[in-house]
């Protein structure tokens, strides 16, 4: 295990319901520096975090995922992370892989987290969307991943000291494809295990088919 300063950042919104069980399950794992950006919540994300004993931020207003992510790797930067671990706030994701990312960023600049698409449990609109995703991903950036959604993902120092991104919504997962190219910095995949709720598959804040076109379009004008 790497002796580096580690530091998990969640964005979160409108999570009071989980977020607690999600930063509980980090700490079993031995994980306590954590950055909780609660973005513009309505209900109280941030107050259930506080409770955990970790860093928490707040957006006044809901300015994205993307933006919320942002937040927290400059938050991460000034406490002098030296790698960072993204992290979803509605209890989707599997606080063990965080170990495996670990040690392969011990080689690479950047790890992706690689959901099974196979799998029975993930919902219909998310694997269409993760292809589309992933086909303009690879048409505008010329990079092909598997997973360009994926919320867990795992930096090195080099990495967060290079990528600038201006994306605030959920555009900001493909433009980090484009931050690997345009810098040649070197990256893998890695399976991860993800847990699809009935509480998560509520959520009023998920990304809906609309939602998917906007990023689409934001993608090809920006590209």
């Amino acid at each position: 295990m790497t002796d580096k300063k580690t530091y998990i950042v969640i964005p979160a919104y409108n999570e009071s319901e989980v977020i607690g069980l999600v930063l509980d399950e980090l700490h079993k794992q031995n994980y306590r520096n954590i950055i909780v950006v609660d973005d513009g919540s309505t209900d109280s994300t941030d107050l259930k975090a506080k409770e955990k004993d970790v860093v928490v931020l707040r957006h006044m207003l809901n300015r994205g995922k993307g933006a919320a992510v942002k937040t927290g790797i400059e938050a991460a930067k000034i406490l002098q992370a030296d790698q960072i671990v993204t992290f979803d706030a509605d209890g989707q994701h599997e606080p063990q892989d965080i170990k495996e990312a670990l040690k392969l960023l011990e080689k690479f600049d950047v790890v992706l987290g690689k959901r099974n698409f196979q799998e029975k449990h993930i919902p219909f609109f998310k694997k269409i969307g993760n292809f589309f995703g992933n086909l303009v991903t690879w048409l505008i950036h010329g990079l092909w991943v598997s997973d360009s959604q994926s919320g867990m993902r795992a930096y090195s120092k080099k990495a967060i000291s290079l990528m600038e991104t201006l994306a605030d919504r959920y555009d900001y997962d493909s433009e980090i494809m484009r931050e690997i190219v345009r810098n040649k910095l070197s990256y893998t995949e890695m399976p991860i295990h993800v847990r699809y709720t009935e509480y998560s598959q509520k959520k009023t804040n998920r990304q809906s088919y609309s939602g998917a076109v906007k990023t689409v379009i934001k993608m090809v004008l920006s590209g």
